[in-house]
């Protein structure tokens, strides 16, 4: 019965799509609901496969319309769950020499307000509308609401003044945000992944991408997706885990390059 109206969800959010996106969408929701469940495990090929699905529909999703949230809650319900994911970063110095006449450029204030805007700002957006819906359960366990911060909160690079500043404005706001909601039966966590196996990385030679994974103390290589899913799941099923931030970077501590 999931499986049937998350299908049937799909063909609505995918109108606009073609029939080999609408698919797509179709096999990610399906295998989501199995994986969940335990009932199918995670391989390499699929990995693979999922991530080039994914792409596409990002793709696609980028000159779609919004999502009717009310329509989705008619077909599957009232949402529980809510994973923050969406964050993006730039690499500016706060000051910087100019290589062509050798003068000091400071940080351009636009460039730090976009990502404050998509980082921290987007992802309180979404949490202060959804956990209003949850609220309205009026259950004792009404949600579980886990954002997505970074390591560079704490271990913040050359040049990521921005990007560190808005991972660690969603750390400082995870516990206040989790007092507030605890009285409407929400909890709030946030993870704070290290150096992931994303798309952000699909452009650096293999030869990059070795040595990212050679600064990782144990185990010595890049997390993948799957293992910021697993731990979301295992927030979303420990109940009193409420309020903190778990660390997912394999005991890295980035340097200041």
């Amino acid at each position: 019965d999931a499986e049937r109206k998350l299908v049937a969800t799909y063909r609505r959010q995918f109108a606009g799509a073609d029939g080999e996106l609408r698919s797509a969408a179709k096999t990610l929701g399906v295998f989501a609901i199995q994986y969940v469940r335990g009932e199918t495990a995670y391989s390499d090929t699929e990995r693979d496969h999922h991530a080039q699905l994914i792409g596409a529909l990002a793709q696609w999703a980028q000159g779609a319309p919004l999502a009717d949230s009310a329509k989705a809650r008619a077909a599957i319900g009232q949402e529980r769950i809510l994973v923050n994911c969406a964050g993006t970063g730039n690499a500016i110095k706060t000051a910087s020499r100019s290589k062509e006449d050798g003068s000091i450029k400071h940080f351009p204030l636009d460039a730090f307000n976009w990502i404050i805007q998509i980082n921290l700002v987007g992802t309180f957006n979404v949490l202060r509308l959804v956990a209003v819906e949850m609220a309205r359960n009026g259950r004792e366990e009404n949600g579980v609401i886990v954002n997505t911060a970074s390591v560079a909160a704490f271990d913040g690079q050359i040049g990521q003044a921005a990007y560190a500043a808005s991972k660690g404005g969603v750390v400082g706001m995870t516990l206040p945000m989790a007092r507030e909601l605890a009285r409407f039966g929400i909890r709030v966590m946030t993870i704070a992944p290290g150096i992931v196996e994303t798309p952000m990385l699909a452009t650096v030679s293999e030869e990059f991408r070795e040595g990212l994974a050679k600064g990782v103390p144990f185990p010595q290589r890049l997390a993948r997706p799957d293992e910021y899913a697993q731990l979301a799941l295992s927030i979303i099923d420990h109940d009193y885990l409420n309020g903190e931030v778990i660390r997912m970077d394999g005991s890295l501590r980035m340097a200041p390059r």
